[in-house]
């Protein structure tokens, strides 16, 4: 079979669900950013995607996208529920963001996440040619590194994970906690997308794995894995290109219309998680309502809440919650053609999303915990006119590059309130003031820049770093 010099390994490959009748397949852009910060990394070098289709049964056999060849694992109802459903969704995903929602331990689940990352990692073995790269994404696959390692100690092994890694106390709930340490520091290289993470990491290979350990190299089994923190970014130059469409920019002034023409339009996306803060600023911005400090018909929001991991008992719970709070609002204080808040839950194209920031005076982006949260880039990106506010979770990986933008507490409702007047009535030179320094930022510290810095660490000879992030 062919093998590759470099191979990402998720939980997902990057193709939508169906192939066109010609037999080709696009990419698709996940939810949470992992395609679209990766995509135009892969472009630059023959490059294989290890992942799972998204159906239960056997794998299919998929064409090449952009010359990036799809070795797909196969994944049975069975392995879907326990360790994507399951460890996964349901015992790392809340742990890792301070449970907010309560983490479940059961043993069937994290054995099939064992099995179903030594699946994983044999795929990876199987793809990569001798010496090449291999770079494991996030916390599905936490066991693959220290198992392809066995397999293939020639292969250089970089995992990264791109959600928050939690503080010991957290962690050390985890019945099965040393396995997964171990698993990651198989790797050459942990990448974290905050200091504060990797510093929470090596406080725990020393604690539980009584290993010596620093905030950037931990020993472990004779070996030396160095760790860091590499803020994932976005293709600032794609969404500035996007978003100054004229297609786009008429899409936008035809959505403030379908609006109603507010003088001003808050904007929130979100995947349908409960990290995500949906019920806080809901019930936020509601009390603004009802105290007077905003009307309906003067400013509206609008709520994007894109579907996610829907077979999962607690986010069928938090959509019906979601929903019930929007009907609420709606019901007590909207009016005949004026909702006081436009609700959508569905998934939107890269045209539509452009122009959503385009029409967005101020833009809420206000989990409760995030690794890093790429919309948040992707609205500084699509603001070419240097306009446009920031409200911006403290607790959002992105918090740390961006002091400029409108910074908030989302647990505070009352803090949460008080900051979103504050952007409602900033002056439009302070606005500006901020969204430039936001801008210029982000065009320095693009996805190219992240993946140079990266790649640099993993691969210090750093002709693979300049061969995919020139």
């Amino acid at each position: 079979m062919r093998q590759s010099s470099l191979v990402v390994v998720a939980n997902r490959l990057p193709v939508d669900d169906s192939v066109a009748p010609d037999g080709a397949c696009e990419w698709r852009r996940s939810p949470g950013g992992l395609v679209g910060a990766l995509h135009p990394i892969l472009q630059h070098t023959p490059a294989t995607w290890v992942g799972w289709a998204g159906d239960a049964g056997p794998a299919p056999t998929l064409p090449d996208i952009d010359g990036v060849r799809m070795h797909t694992v196969a994944l049975s109802a069975e392995d879907i529920r326990d360790h994507y459903e399951g460890f996964a969704n349901a015992t790392l995903w809340p742990l890792y963001h301070d449970s907010v929602e309560h983490p479940s331990f059961h043993r069937r689940w994290w054995e099939a996440y064992h099995r179903v990352n030594q699946r994983f990692a044999a795929a990876a073995a199987e793809a990569a040619e001798p010496g090449a790269l291999v770079w494991v994404q996030d916390y599905h696959l936490q066991l693959v590194p220290g198992m392809l390692r066995a397999l293939r100690p020639d292969l250089l092994i970089g995992f990264f994970l791109h959600v928050p890694f939690p503080p010991p106390e957290l962690f050390m709930q985890l019945p099965r906690r040393a396995e997964l340490l171990l698993g990651m520091l198989g790797a050459d290289l942990v990448g974290f997308q905050r200091v504060q993470a990797a510093h929470n990491f090596a406080q725990l290979a020393a604690k539980v794995l009584k290993v010596p350990a620093t905030d950037r190299r931990i020993a472990v089994e004779g070996r030396v894995v160095r760790i860091g923190a590499f803020p994932v970014s976005i293709d600032m130059a794609e969404m500035e290109a996007l978003a100054s469409r004229p297609s786009v920019a008429a899409r936008a002034r035809q959505l403030r219309t379908d609006l109603g023409d507010p003088r001003r339009v808050v904007l929130s996306v979100d995947r349908m998680d409960y990290t995500k803060g949906i019920e806080h600023r809901l019930k936020a911005y509601s009390e603004l309502i009802e105290g007077g400090h905003i009307k309906v018909h003067d400013t509206v929001l609008v709520q994007v809440a894109v579907p996610s991991r829907e077979r999962v008992a607690q986010y069928q719970i938090l959509r019906d919650r979601v929903e019930r709070e929007v009907g609420r609002i709606n019901g007590e204080f909207g009016r005949v053609g004026e909702p006081a808040i436009h609700y959508l839950n569905q998934p939107f194209d890269r045209a539509e999303l452009a122009a959503l920031y385009r029409v967005a005076d101020i833009m809420a982006v206000t989990p409760l915990r995030d690794g890093m949260n790429l919309v948040a880039k992707e609205y500084i990106a699509a603001r070419v006119d240097d306009t446009g506010a920031l409200v911006l979770s403290e607790f959002a990986g992105a918090a740390a590059e961006f002091p400029q933008a409108y910074l908030v507490n989302p647990h505070d409702l009352d803090g949460l309130k008080l900051t979103l007047l504050h952007a409602l009535d900033a002056s439009p030179e302070d606005v500006t003031d901020r969204m430039r320094g936001m801008r210029a930022h982000l065009r320095v510290h693009d996805i190219r820049a992240w993946a140079r810095a990266y790649l640099t660490a993993l691969d210090r000879t750093g002709t693979l770093a300049a061969r995919l992030a020139p």
